[in-house]
């Protein structure tokens, strides 16, 4: 599922606009919103993709650590699981303390 942040609801991975309030999700989502802020930091070096324990193939195969400018965008592209993807980017800092 994919969260809006301009409604706070949700709708599902295949949607492109939110089912809700018609926002672009590819902009809108909170992994979009995550990510964009994220390559925006000066203290992120990298982005890691985080998968659950019991992924689909096509999120494990995207499982690792990128540069900020090729992280893959999420949904994963062809994510299989019942419940939709489940993946979430993580922060690689290059300094932890200000």
């Amino acid at each position: 599922m994919r969260t809006c942040t301009q409604c706070n609801k949700q709708s599902p991975d295949t949607a492109g606009e939110c089912i809700h309030c018609g926002e672009d999700l590819s902009l809108h989502s909170a992994t979009a919103k995550a990510l964009k802020e994220m390559q925006s930091n000066p203290r992120v070096s990298q982005i890691r993709l985080i998968v659950a324990h019991d992924a689909c193939p096509a999120c494990r195969q995207n499982e690792g650590t990128y540069a900020k400018n090729a992280t893959p965008k999420l949904p994963v592209d062809g994510c299989s699981h019942s419940t939709g993807c489940r993946c979430f980017y993580e922060p690689v800092l290059n300094v932890i303390f200000p």
